[in-house]
C-alpha cells in the first residue's frame, strides 16, 4: 500500500518562484543579508535583556558568524530549492506528455476533457471530438523503420498543433492515434478543422535517409449533443466515425449521424 501524499510546505513554492525570479546568486545574497539583519537584531535583543554586554562587539561577532555560515548554507540551499522545481516541472510534464511526440498524452487528456466537459455543459456551449488515425502507418514502419515512424508521428503532432486554437486540446490517444476536444466549436467549425488537417497532413512531406515519406489521415467528428451524457459517448461517436472514413478508403472526414439536421452523415465532395 502507498503511503499517503503529504503536501509540501506552504513556503516552498514561494521560495521556488523567487530562486526562479533572482536566480541562485542574488537569492544567497538576500537571505544573506536578512540572516545578518536577523542575527543582529537578536544580538541587540540578548544584550538588552540580559543588561549587559557590550553592544557592538555583540554585533560584530554576530555579522561574522553570519556572513561566514550563512553564504555557504544559503547558496546550498538555493541550489537544491531550484534544482528540486526543476526536477518537480520535468516530473510533470513526464505525467502529462507523451513522450515522443511531446502532446498530452492520453491519461492527462481524459483529465482536461472532464474539466472542459462540465465547463460546456454548464455554460450549454458547442463542442466537438475529432479522433485521427494515420493511414497505413505499419507500412512506414516496416518499408523505411521504426526510427522513420517515430520522426513521423512528431511530425505529424507538430503539423496537428499548428493549425489548432490556444484553447484546443490535443494528444495522442494510443500508437498511431491522435485525439482533439474542440470547445466552443459548432459541427460546422469541427468538420472544417478535420478537412484542414486532413489537407495539411497530406501534404507533409518528411526526408528519411533521402527519400521523401508521406502520409494520410482518416479523421471522425462528433459533435457534443444532449443524447452524450458522459465523455465516453462522444468519445465513441468520434470513433465510429473514423471507422467510417477508413471503410470508405481512408485519407477523408467522416462524421457520424446526427451531426446535422436532416442529414446522415457528412462526407466531403
Amino acid at each position: 500500500m502507498l503511503p499517503p501524499k503529504s503536501a509540501p510546505p506552504v513556503w516552498l513554492p514561494w521560495l521556488s518562484r523567487l530562486v526562479l525570479r533572482l536566480g541562485v546568486g542574488r537569492s544567497t545574497a538576500l537571505l544573506t543579508l536578512l540572516a545578518w539583519a536577523g542575527a543582529v537584531a537578536l544580538s541587540q535583543l540578548a544584550i538588552t535583556l540580559i543588561g549587559q554586554g557590550d553592544r557592538w562587539l555583540a554585533a560584530l561577532f554576530s555579522s561574522i558568524c553570519c556572513l561566514v555560515i550563512t553564504p555557504v548554507l544559503g547558496f546550498a540551499c538555493m541550489r537544491l530549492v531550484s534544482h528540486l522545481d526543476l526536477e518537480h516541472g520535468h516530473m510533470r510534464r513526464l505525467a502529462t506528455r507523451d513522450g515522443l511526440t511531446g502532446v498530452y498524452n492520453r491519461r492527462h487528456f481524459l483529465d482536461l476533457l472532464e474539466r472542459e466537459w462540465s465547463r460546456a455543459q454548464r455554460y450549454d456551449t458547442a463542442a466537438a471530438m475529432l479522433l485521427l488515425d494515420v493511414d497505413h502507418f505499419k507500412n512506414i514502419n516496416d518499408q523505411f523503420g521504426h526510427l522513420c515512424g517515430d520522426a513521423m508521428l512528431k511530425a505529424v503532432a507538430e503539423a496537428l498543433l499548428d493549425i489548432l486554437r490556444q484553447p484546443d486540446v490535443l494528444a495522442r490517444f494510443g500508437g498511431e492515434e491522435f485525439i482533439v476536444f474542440l470547445p466552443q466549436t459548432d459541427p460546422l467549425g469541427a468538420i472544417d478543422v478535420a478537412e484542414r488537417m486532413r489537407d495539411c497532413i497530406e501534404r507533409l512531406s518528411l526526408d528519411w535517409e533521402g527519400k521523401s515519406v508521406s502520409v494520410t489521415i482518416s479523421v471522425g467528428v462528433a459533435a457534443m449533443r444532449p443524447e452524450h451524457v458522459t465523455v465516453d459517448h462522444l468519445i465513441h461517436d468520434a470513433d465510429v466515425a473514423l471507422y467510417a472514413a477508413k471503410a470508405a478508403g481512408r485519407n477523408c472526414v467522416r462524421a457520424g449521424d446526427g451531426l446535422f439536421a436532416g442529414k446522415p452523415s457528412y462526407q466531403r465532395t
